[in-house]
């Protein structure tokens, strides 16, 4: 049996499946189908005709609209019978056309995305992503499977990211990148093939982050790309260097973190 809420508000064209878990507040518009491994935290709303399949938990607050298919099976050619898990945080926006699989097996089985994102229209989330808070993936957006995305990155129009790839915390990519390598935090990408451009320094200014901060971090990130050696050499013997700047510290840090990607720099690509 379902344990619906009283307090939920289900439209009677809507087809909510025994075993489903609807909280308090939930509206459900008309068309709706929730599947009956599914659980809507308190104060969710599936505006119209959206769909959530799987073992797909919603979180408080998140907003669905209309034609969004959440929880559907990986595209992965090796998904198996079993059943996978998406976890979707509190207070998410996701728009018209918005697909998120669950995950594989073979890589934990969980595809996580965490607070206060917004989804623009037909943005797709593939199996076993990780998404931090806070994160705004434009119109069209693609993440292959295995994507990392830390917290407040934003990703433009158009854009696709690599399996397996990582996007640091607060970077931009550009409006119809394409994303094959690691994205340093606060780094700006742009191009097909994707090249780093920069830092993201509108992003760090609004973000709080003083300007002598902001400057130490440009002078690391010269260091790190300009520098003789190649760029994780060159992010290891700068690390004395930055301790006191956190924010540097955390590019190089990520550098030095393995992963099956290499790291995008201004002259990858070309």
């Amino acid at each position: 049996m379902s344990k619906i809420a009283a307090s939920a508000k289900i439209h009677p064209m809507s087809f909510v499946e025994d075993g489903a878990i609807i909280g308090e507040n939930v509206v459900v518009g008309p068309f709706c189908h929730v599947g009956p491994k599914v659980t809507l935290h308190d104060d969710v709303q599936l505006v119209s005709h959206v769909v959530v399949l799987g073992c797909t938990t919603v979180g408080k607050g998140t907003k669905i609209w209309p034609s969004a298919v959440i929880g559907g099976d990986s595209q992965s050619a090796h998904h198996s019978a079993v059943d996978t898990t998406l976890v979707i945080g509190e207070n998410c926006t996701i728009r018209e056309g918005v697909t998120m699989n669950t995950g594989t097996v073979e890589h934990g089985g969980t595809t996580v995305v965490g607070d206060n994102n917004l989804f623009l229209a037909y943005a797709h989330v593939a199996h076993d992503c990780r998404l931090g808070n806070n994160i705004i993936l434009s119109n069209n957006v693609m993440l292959a499977g295995h994507v990392t995305i830390e917290d407040r990155a934003i990703l433009g129009g158009g854009s696709a990211v690599h399996q397996f790839t990582r996007v640091g915390r607060q970077a931009f990519i550009g409006g119809l990148s394409a994303v094959s390598y690691d994205v340093v935090p606060y780094g700006m990408l742009n191009g097909n093939p994707g090249i780093l451009s920069g830092l993201n320094i509108v992003g760090m200014t609004r973000a709080g982050i003083e300007r002598a901060e902001i400057h130490k971090v440009r002078r690391a990130y010269k260091q790190i790309f300009e520098g003789e050696g190649n760029v994780r050499a060159n992010a290891a013997a700068i690390r004395e260097e930055y301790l006191d700047c956190p924010q540097a510290l955390e590019i190089i840090d990520f550098i030095a973190t393995a992963n099956d990607r290499a790291i995008s720099s201004p002259n990858r690509g070309k």
